[in-house]
């Protein structure tokens, strides 16, 4: 790669890292990994605990159902009391429906409990979701979702929770101020300096920027690289169609190394 050619791409990731915000859920994983005192600022002000400790965060985290089904969870929390706290980013409303709520619920609840313990001594379960609208339509700034008993009205006590964050709310209270902070591209407009500081960190300080530099590279060559497996998948095909050859001879033919043949097998497997 040429000089030139190098400038341009830095000065292209400089403009994407510059209109990034913390809705963009990439960004606000990379802001909070390594920072259990904003998972906790957040916390404080959606559940409205202020004396809530955090004491372990995983971002990105990775969890299977009984089928080896996975799903990645923006952020998996654990405060001091042992409960657990699942918050999404959602920009796109589609994602943020009620059975996906219930499924997160469901794998984090799964994935607690050893052989032998009691379910009794599950610990309760938050699944957060921060959605760029108004998901629910209600006109509020959360909405809690708990499960209750129909004929008398009272809460069932299962430990369950399902809250959604409305992040078109705009006024002066914490909920308003921190969609607010959500929304900006700009770390010195930000209300909360704890929030203001990591952003600020990864748009303008050397190494973080670099970081994000890095990023968005590595997601340019995943993506040109699952682009050039479509067109390997479609030649395949055509040799396997044409010449009537098995899979594993099409991939002969075209000299696919061996650590690339499992899944390539398994696409060309399915219907």
């Amino acid at each position: 790669m040429g000089y030139a050619e190098y400038n341009q791409r830095r000065e292209g990731y400089l403009q994407r890292i510059k209109l990034l915000r913390l809705f963009d859920d990439d960004f606000f994983t990379r802001c909070f990994d390594g920072s259990p005192e904003c998972t906790e600022l957040l916390l404080h002000i959606i559940l409205e605990k202020p004396d809530l400790r955090v004491v372990e965060v995983k971002v990105q985290y990775t969890i299977k159902n009984l089928q080896g089904r996975s799903v990645r969870l923006d952020i998996l929390a654990v405060d001091s009391a042992g409960k657990r706290y699942n918050i999404e980013i959602q920009r796109d409303d589609r994602g943020a429906g009620a059975r996906r709520a219930r499924y997160n619920s469901s794998l984090v609840d799964a994935n607690i409990l050893l052989t032998g313990d009691d379910a009794e001594n599950l610990p309760e379960n938050f699944v957060i979701f921060i959605t760029e609208h108004d998901v629910i339509g209600g006109n509020r700034p959360v909405y809690h979702i708990d499960r209750t008993i129909r004929e008398t009205g009272g809460l069932f006590g299962d430990g369950s929770h399902i809250l959604y964050v409305n992040g078109a709310w705009r006024d002066d209270s914490p909920v308003g101020k921190l969609m607010h902070d959500f929304s900006c591209t700009d770390p010195d407009s930000m209300n909360y300096a704890l929030l203001a500081d990591r952003v600020r960190y990864f748009k303008k300080d050397k190494e973080g920027v670099q970081t994000m530099s890095k990023i968005f590279e590595d997601f340019g060559k995943e993506v040109a690289k699952e682009a050039a497996k479509g067109t390997l998948l479609e030649n395949i095909r055509a040799i396997m169609k044409n010449l009537n050859y098995t899979v594993d001879q099409a991939m002969d033919a075209l000299s696919v190394p061996n650590e690339d043949r499992p899944d390539i097998r398994n696409m060309i497997a399915m219907p």
